[in-house]
């Protein structure tokens, strides 16, 4: 893409959707923390560790295979999806080249907000850092920030989103059938869309002690569930029940769908939110697109009976998700977030 061309859809950027752009300050290098290569063996785990869910499958046997995943790893990946993948390719060009522009530029259109917009290094206002830049703003049905291509590709995610959602409620027997996509789906939903840049880091030195920069750091999603679309370069990884680490084998046709806090509410812990992270090895660069599926800022979140089994109690307390969502934000990214809401034994 030309330069004036860039410049134009970075200036559409914040002209169309200004009110959730901020300028965050930029950590120095050093105070980056490391994260150390996952043992051998773990990473050889990786290529088969993450189902794969053929949605051309008929429904009993994805909606199946989904909640097993989902109880096991609280990450699985979808093909045949029906997302072009000319599609994702070209949104990623358009992130690409808006991220290949001066920082002053992707700067000095930015307004102050309090949650949201360009950053770079600094993940939120607690003090977590990692090796990226990132876009993160909010989406309604209705407001669709950016070009024409991110309208088409976040309304298509839109439509993936509602029917793996409706695949999850068939597979644990819930009704209706739109018991859970319904919570996102609404006017009112609280979706967030981000656009991650981790560049290649100047410290080869890591590679002789078998280290990576932290990208972003250990982390659950505190939505709904999230739908992660990367290029084919390395550095996902997620910590099995066991605590272990290890990586993700990229795949740019295929979604990653992860559960989120709210889904391990509402499922009673049955699905597991996944902890997560992204290592920056430096090499080359990763881009990554996640759509955040939230409720309304006012939907209660609680187990859903159906969910539950029979004589099974409410691990957690009620709670809103503005609620839980304002303690979400306020925290660290490591922290126990759900912890918070849980109920005391016996009670």
């Amino acid at each position: 893409m030309p330069l004036y061309k860039r410049l134009l859809f970075s200036v559409s950027i914040y002209s169309i959707f200004p009110s959730t752009m901020v300028v965050l300050s930029s950590p120095s290098l050093d105070q980056i923390p490391l994260i150390r290569a996952p043992k051998a063996a773990a990473a050889a785990g990786s290529f088969s560790v993450v189902p794969a869910i053929d949605l051309s499958k008929p429904d009993d046997t994805a909606a199946r295979l989904i909640v097993k995943a989902c109880q096991d790893l609280g990450l699985f990946k979808v093909t045949n999806h029906g997302v072009s993948l000319e599609l994702m390719r070209r949104l990623e060009a358009e992130a690409v080249s808006f991220f290949s522009l001066p920082l002053f530029e992707k700067q000095r259109s930015c307004l102050p907000h309090s949650f949201g917009g360009y950053g770079n290094k600094s993940i939120g206002a607690n003090g977590d850092v990692g090796w990226l830049e990132y876009l993160l703003f909010a989406v309604t049905p209705k407001q669709y920030p950016f070009s024409s291509t991110l309208r088409e590709y976040l309304s298509a995610i839109r439509k993936l989103a509602q029917r793996v959602l409706e695949l999850m409620a068939e597979g644990l027997a819930i009704q209706p059938r739109d018991a859970l996509s319904k919570l996102v789906m609404g006017e009112q939903s609280d979706g967030l869309f981000r656009l991650n840049h981790y560049p290649p880091c100047p410290l080869q030195l890591l590679h002789e002690f078998n280290s990576c920069l932290t990208g972003f750091g250990e982390h659950t999603d505190p939505q709904v569930i999230s739908i992660l679309r990367s290029n084919n370069t390395s550095g996902l990884q997620i910590s099995l029940k066991e605590g272990s680490w290890i990586p993700i084998l990229p795949d740019e046709e295929s979604f990653f769908i992860n559960v989120g806090d709210a889904l391990q509410v509402l499922t009673n812990g049955r699905f597991r939110s996944v902890r997560h992270r992204v290592a920056a090895d430096g090499r080359e660069s990763r881009v990554s697109m996640i759509y955040f599926f939230g409720p309304a800022l006012g939907e209660r979140i609680a187990p859903l009976p159906q969910a539950m089994r029979m004589g099974e109690q409410s691990r957690y307390r009620e709670f809103t998700w503005e609620e839980y969502k304002k303690a979400a934000y306020g925290s660290r990214l490591s922290d126990d977030r759900l912890g918070l809401f849980e109920k005391s034994t016996g009670q």
